[in-house]
């Protein structure tokens, strides 16, 4: 089989483009491919696809292609024009690559496999290419995704925050809890940051939406409760943003007393803080022995950490009355238990009841959206940071937004 034969199988070419010219340059250990076309040949528009006659060439452009062994190859090629009476000159769709794209399509859909699986510096390693241009596949990849992606119904969706650096800066996020998959990116934490997603919704999308699940942050509650029908009996108050604040108060009463006990030369509590921040369950074998201990010692952190724990309970009713009496015997022991902090988280969750309590119809939690938060920062550790706030957000949506990501090539989807 000749070189120019060989690589019009491997480029996928059919009528009316064939090989021109194959060469190889061992120095640069480089192969280049030149590309022409029959003549006399009629085009579609890109627009209408109505076939056209050429109009002229543009000025030769070059496409880097997958590597022949470890050689990098590039395809070259005077890409045609056609004049068509409704739209104009236009270029013609070239079979091998996409409008404006410095690649072949085959080639980025092996780049998209390796940045899927890497950073964007040991995609360049791998691929020899820039970080600008591994960047670039990374965009085109997104946009693409994005614009193919259909109207579909969500019907249980996780609002959550995502901290992106100092300075309390945050992204909104929308995730579809069926699918793991970040369906919206807004700037900030406020009533507008979620608003935009609801906007984008039409009125059967809003109505499908069966359950909501978020934290007690009143800008997403009160921006859910204006588009969402019926909200009231969809959104539940997610149980790990609970337990995170039960968390924040036993520690807030480990601190102080811990300052007390030190005062009296003890040191009872010194480095115990993640002790009281594990759950009974998930307490390490190593630190079982110790922590006994220390709870049968008259400790306010002790009885804080009873509480908290306690409070776990709830969500594993399977009826929302014998909910709601548990909730009621635990409330009364938790602001009768003299330890402000406890009182304080304790009566936020009170004046939050209902949708608290809507978990038992709804039988949601934010569990999938803490699980892509930590692939995001996963993400955002790969890259040492996002100084730019839209790469950030094209990051999430290429390793998250569960979109297809590839070009069409020889055929494939």
């Amino acid at each position: 089989m000749y070189d120019t034969e060989l690589y019009y199988y491997l480029l996928g070419l059919t009528d009316p483009w064939t090989i021109k010219d194959v060469q190889l340059d061992l120095k640069k250990q480089e192969v280049h491919v030149w590309v022409h076309h029959d003549q006399n040949i009629l085009f579609p528009c890109p627009i209408c696809q109505k076939p056209r006659s050429l109009y002229d060439h543009s000025e030769e452009r070059v496409w880097r292609h997958l590597d022949s062994c470890q050689f990098m190859t590039y395809l070259h090629a005077n890409p045609p024009r056609i004049k068509c009476a409704e739209h104009g000159v236009k270029q013609v769709q070239l079979p091998w690559a996409e409008d404006y794209a410095r690649f072949t399509l085959l080639f980025e859909r092996l780049a998209i496999n390796v940045l899927q699986h890497t950073d964007i510096s040991g995609a360049c390693e791998i691929l020899r290419v820039s970080w600008d241009e591994a960047w670039h596949i990374l965009e085109r990849a997104v946009h693409r995704g994005l614009l193919a992606k259909e109207s579909e119904i969500t019907r249980r969706i996780g609002v959550d925050e995502k901290s992106i650096g100092k300075g309390h800066t945050y992204f909104t996020l929308v995730n579809d809890l069926d699918k793991s998959t970040v369906e919206y990116i807004g700037d900030g934490r406020s009533k507008e940051s979620i608003n935009g997603y609801y906007d984008s919704l039409s009125e059967d999308q809003l109505n499908s939406i069966d359950a909501v699940a978020m934290d007690m942050w009143d800008a997403y509650y009160q921006s859910t409760i204006k588009h969402v029908p019926n909200a009231e009996e969809k959104i539940v108050f997610d149980r790990y943003h609970i337990m995170s604040h039960m968390n924040t108060a036993v520690d807030t009463v480990r601190k102080k007393e811990n300052k007390m006990l030190e005062k009296s030369g003890l040191s009872t509590l010194k480095r115990t803080k993640y002790l009281w921040l594990y759950s009974k369950e998930n307490l390490p074998d190593k630190h079982q022995s110790h922590f006994k201990k220390l709870m049968k010692i008259n400790l306010k952190t002790g009885r804080a950490w009873s509480i908290k724990e306690t409070l776990r309970r709830l969500w594993g009713y399977h009826r929302k009355g014998w909910a709601k009496r548990f909730f009621k015997w635990w409330y009364f022991w938790a602001t009768h238990s003299r330890l402000p902090p406890v009182i304080k988280v304790a009566k936020m969750i009170k004046s939050h009841e209902d949708n608290v309590l809507t978990y038992f119809k709804n039988r949601i939690t934010n569990a999938v959206s803490e699980g892509i938060n930590s692939k995001i920062q996963t993400i955002k550790k790969m890259a040492y940071g996002f100084r730019n706030k839209e790469h950030f957000k094209t990051a999430i949506y290429f390793h998250c937004g569960g979109l297809n990501l590839y070009p069409t090539t020889h055929g494939i989807p």
